[in-house]
């Protein structure tokens, strides 16, 4: 597993938990007029922070040789 996909899969775990958090912390009281609103908010977020998480993390690697070689171009003598 590359940084990308550890970092990914960080996002992943990082949205999911902060969401599941608020979604507790929100049925405690009774604060719904608010907490709706921003739970909608909140919940498009996490999806978003989640989705880009998720396509870090099932990435492929790259090739450096090959990017090295199409950035870098050959040098003549």
């Amino acid at each position: 597993m590359d940084r990308s996909q550890q970092t990914g899969l960080v996002i992943m775990i990082v949205s999911a938990f902060q969401f599941v958090i608020f979604f507790w912390a929100m049925t405690r009281r009774s604060y719904m007029a608010v907490a709706l609103p921003v739970m909608s908010a909140l919940a498009a977020v996490s999806a978003l922070a989640f989705w880009i998480g998720w396509t870090m993390f099932t990435a492929e690697e790259e090739e450096l040789g090959e990017l090295g070689d199409e950035a870098g171009g050959e040098s003549t003598p």
